[in-house]
């Protein structure tokens, strides 16, 4: 055993420098922010998050077992919050999505001077992923279509029931495809204000049909994709129920209870490594390069007439990687666990065994979520302000805010780079805390425990070779026509 922990150690020193696969880069209403920090400073990161994160394993499998009773699945419901502290923030949840999509159907055009996209996109998508990160209940508090499907279950007995019961076999499956879809506009439908208007008008008449079918309760826990995108991400929260903790405690005490669920998760963190993919110039030459160089023979010259046709391919290419991304991770995720039900004899079958991990994943899950987004949340939140005197763009200044933070906040490169080499190897460590808490839960034996996680450790190096290979790529400019005209 000791020999294959070496073995195992070689290779992540040999493998560690791709660890931060594409999250440089983040999104500012379609532009790109490469962050321009020297290569060998991703190395340094990577290469301290995984040999902290195989420390931490090796110190953690020589610790007693920890005495704890086995995890149970997530509650049915998050309690409504009470007080009226809780219930202005709900108040002001609803009055942001009003806000957005009156100002997206009567407000500029412009992306920038209208108050709908940095409320979407920037406040509610990434400032609610955050605080719910930290102090927990995110649903109850800034989720503007959980409140108004809870407010819906209170006022009307048959809203909370609804007409039909909520099938088994659709598990979180409704909640995976609606997120898909947010990423899918994120990245390739070019948004702007009125379209965003109309998006969030049409998720609204969605949300309180899915509650009237199945009752708001079922609804917002299995179709609801920010209530269930909120709910995972309040398992890494500081603060249960009233009553501080340690961050993430709350992923020992409740365990997967879908493999819906399970793919729900590993979407949140495919998509990031997508979202960073997609715009390499590598990517993009496997399409117009390669793939003409495929398909080119059935298209008469010159190809450029054909340039209308070749951009929906390639489109429909771009969405069926982006939906498959998930269930690649998943195949990768569940080989691990085959081998790690051979290399312990576990008695657990490959399913339970993927359940009982899931969540040691959510840690990462964050971490990645924040560093490629932390740029964005600083030059595009601070612009709250002056967005809330001008919320449709027109010269107002309703609230003598409008000239504060005119210039977007800017973070200097090196600072980025310090948090997210922080952010990374926190969150690597902390996964490997969880997991191994639970392998010790699991099996018993410190020696089957160590054993059991060599699989994940060497599906990370696989993380880490690809993430240093996506980083070594440039970015494509755009799509280009040269070539086309031969």
């Amino acid at each position: 055993m000791r020999s294959a922990v070496r073995h195992v150690l070689g290779l992540l020193l040999m493998a560690a420098p791709g660890l931060l696969p594409a999250l440089a880069s983040a999104h500012s209403f379609g532009k790109t922010y490469a962050l321009p920090v020297p290569f060998w400073l991703y190395s340094y990161g990577a290469a301290a998050a995984l040999v902290l994160s195989f420390l931490v394993a090796a110190w953690l499998a020589r610790a007693p077992a920890v005495a704890q009773s086995a995890p149970v699945p997530l509650p049915a419901d998050v309690p409504p919050l009470r007080g009226a502290g809780w219930r202005l923030w709900q108040s002001i949840s609803l009055a942001g999505l009003v806000v957005s999509v009156a100002a997206g159907l009567m407000g500029s055009r412009n992306p920038y001077a209208n108050i709908s996209m940095t409320w979407f996109w920037v406040i509610f998508l990434l400032g609610t992923t955050y605080l719910t990160a930290l102090i927990g209940n995110g649903n109850d508090r800034a989720n503007p279509w959980h409140v108004l499907g809870q407010w819906l279950g209170r006022r009307h007995r048959g809203w909370q029931q609804g007409r039909w019961r909520y099938p088994d076999w659709l598990g979180y499956w409704p909640a995976l495809l609606l997120y898909m879809a947010v990423i899918w506009a994120e990245l390739f439908a070019h948004v702007l204000p009125v379209t965003l208007a109309w998006l969030l008008l049409g998720y609204t008449v969605l949300t309180v049909a899915g509650c009237a079918a199945f009752g708001s309760a079922a609804w917002l826990r299995h179709g609801e994709c920010f209530s269930v995108f909120l709910r995972l991400i309040g398992l890494l929260s500081c603060r249960r129920d009233g009553r501080w903790q340690l961050p993430g405690q709350d992923l020992l005490r409740y365990r997967c209870d879908s493999l819906s669920l399970l793919v729900f998760l590993l979407f949140m963190l495919a998509a990031t490594s997508f979202d960073g993919l997609h715009e390499t110039a590598f990517w993009v030459s496997l399409f117009w390069r390669d793939g003409l160089a495929l398909f080119g023979g059935w298209l008469t010259p010159p190809l450029v007439r054909h340039y209308p046709l070749l951009l929906d391919l390639y489109l429909l290419w771009q969405t069926l990687w982006l939906l498959l991304s998930a269930f690649v991770y998943l195949g990768l995720f569940m080989a691990c666990m085959v081998w790690m039900r051979r290399l312990t004899a576990s008695a657990l079958g490959v399913r339970e065994l993927a359940l009982r991990f899931a969540f040691s994943l959510l840690p990462i899950v964050l971490v990645y979520h924040l560093s490629h987004y932390l740029a964005l949340l600083v030059s595009q939140g601070t612009q709250l302000l002056p967005l809330l005197s001008d919320p449709l763009g027109r010269g107002w200044n309703l609230f003598g805010t409008a000239g504060l933070l005119r210039v977007p906040v800017t973070l200097e490169a090196g600072t980025v780079w310090h948090l997210q080499v922080v952010l990374i190897v926190a969150g690597h460590v902390a996964s490997v805390w969880i997991a191994h808490v639970e392998a010790l839960r699991l099996f018993g034996s410190v020696r089957l425990a160590l054993r059991s996680q060599l699989p994940l450790l060497l599906l990370m190096v696989a993380f880490t070779v690809s993430g240093l290979w996506i980083l070594a790529q440039p970015f494509s400019p755009g799509i280009s026509l040269q070539g086309l005209s031969a």
